[in-house]
């Protein structure tokens, strides 16, 4: 053999002696670890439901059967969990993250307390979307947007960062609704709760949590639901429009798209920057394989905990459209935002 054959042989060997090498570190990496799924927000609700779902599964799919555990670190709309995960947490894939939605969006439109990069994060994959939907009393005399356009209409809040009042005030600068929020609440629990007593004529919250806490108003007709934050129509509210659908314009409906991304996010989970690409698919195959198992769903089921997993490609397309918005557009979109 001529020598620079046995040069391009041994360059040949090397590579895949590489490959090799690297590919036993990815397989075994996991074996004897134990995986860290930090939820930013307190226990009890569906982002620690679906955390703890995953949790119980996911492991069984990942190459050394790796422990799981779960801890919650509410805090500033879930960025504490979100900058810890980014800046702190090792970036080797032993840590998971759940966030709000909106953490992408927060991101372009430069909230206060942000302090990550969404598309240098791990995504991994979503268990459902997080749309919202807006609900007023059945005593209530406003039961349409187009009534909510001309009598005002108090809806019970937690805080001007939520989605709860978020949702209504881009509908009332966008659309023209007269939403009034009614701030202070602690949670969706207590604003359906202020509804029910006539606290408040109505609440936006997810559907998730709507459904999940009191399928009953919905059978006896007990809320009227005016429209759903999501970008279309979910397969339970095809009478239900979407907000999209009220936009006059296209800009207008740019401005509503760019801030209901956060609904098609939903429930996603990532891990951190700098993850060994080989490790992040080995975590996003795993979620993959969780999220369709029958025990899995049939468990979920039990929570009514809605599944419609989205994986973590098409999460990551999602937050680097959201990262490209024009200036122009997120200069309306954070106008849109503002509580007049």
């Amino acid at each position: 053999m001529s020598p620079t054959r046995n040069l391009l042989f041994l360059g040949l060997l090397l590579s895949l002696l590489g490959e090799f090498a690297y590919a036993q570190p990815v397989a075994h990496f996991y074996k004897g670890k134990t995986i860290e799924i930090i939820v930013g927000f307190p226990p009890g609700a569906y982002n620690d439901v679906y955390s703890r779902l995953l949790a119980s599964h996911m492991g069984k799919y990942i190459p050394g059967a790796p422990t799981f555990v779960v801890r919650n670190m509410p805090g500033a709309g879930s960025f504490l969990a979100v900058n810890h995960i980014y800046k702190n947490a090792p970036k080797d894939g032993t840590t998971i993250g759940l966030g709000s939605p909106t953490i992408a969006l927060d991101e372009v439109l430069e909230t206060d307390g942000v302090r990550y990069k969404a598309r240098e994060l791990g995504w991994i994959g979503r268990t459902n979307s997080n749309i919202n939907i807006l609900a007023t009393w059945k005593n209530s005399l406003v039961k349409t947007i187009e009534q909510a356009k001309t009598s005002e209409v108090t809806l019970s809040g937690t805080g001007v960062g939520s989605t709860t009042s978020i949702y209504p005030i881009v509908m009332n600068n966008i659309v023209g609704t007269k939403f009034k929020m009614v701030m202070g609440y602690k949670g969706s629990n207590e604003g359906m709760l202020a509804m029910e007593r006539g606290e408040a004529e109505g609440h936006s919250t997810s559907w998730t949590t709507f459904y999940g806490m009191h399928p009953n108003w919905f059978v006896d007709g007990s809320v009227n639901i005016l429209v759903q934050f999501a970008l279309a129509r979910h397969p339970q509210l095809k009478d239900v429009p979407a907000a999209t659908e009220f936009a006059q314009t296209p800009e207008q409906k740019s401005i509503l798209e760019a801030v209901l991304s956060a609904t098609e996010i939903g429930y996603a989970f990532f891990t951190t920057p700098e993850t060994p690409s080989g490790r992040l698919e080995i975590l996003r195959d795993s979620f993959n394989l969780a999220t369709r198992d029958p025990e899995f769903l049939a468990e979920a089921a039990k929570m009514t905990a809605e599944i419609q997993p989205v994986s973590g490609e098409k999460l990551e397309q999602l937050v680097r459209k959201l990262g490209s918005l024009s200036p122009v557009i997120t200069e309306k979109i954070k106008s849109a935002l503002m509580q007049k």
